[in-house]
């Protein structure tokens, strides 16, 4: 791994497009069924025009750009908020950027802050993570 500092960025995961099959496949592995994500009806009873993905979906990308750069084992703390729906059709892609290293417990521990933006700028989901380095 090359050196880690604060600024350094970690490689942009971006993802494929939402589908309908997307939703339907995650609301089976996750076992969120609400409607308001798979059911287009469902969704337009709520007020909206389709339906869109579960938040915990946008988590599960993040998680994926964080074991991209480090073994899983490592994640010492991964928190979210969620800021934006993600719509079907929607291309997300996930951010790190690392806002601090620090010496933690005889670790040394990077605190990244974390986004999954959409195609046209939007910002669906804002947090932060703090992992293990190797070689510490």
């Amino acid at each position: 791994m090359t050196p880690v500092t604060v600024g350094t960025e970690l490689p942009p995961l971006r993802l494929p497009e939402i589908s309908r099959t997307t939703l339907a496949l995650f609301a089976g592995a996750s076992g969120d069924h609400n409607r308001i994500h798979i059911d287009i009806d469902a969704a337009r009873e709520a007020g909206l025009d389709d339906v869109f993905a579960h938040g915990m979906l946008s988590m599960a990308y993040l998680g994926r750009l964080l074991t991209g750069w480090v073994d899983q084992s490592a994640i010492r703390r991964f928190a979210v908020r969620f800021t934006a729906i993600t719509p079907v059709h929607a291309t997300p892609t996930c951010h790190g950027r690392v806002t601090a290293v620090d010496d933690i417990d005889g670790e040394r521990v990077a605190t990244l802050a974390v986004t999954v933006t959409l195609a046209d700028g939007t910002t669906t989901l804002r947090g932060e993570a703090a992992v293990a380095l190797p070689g510490a």
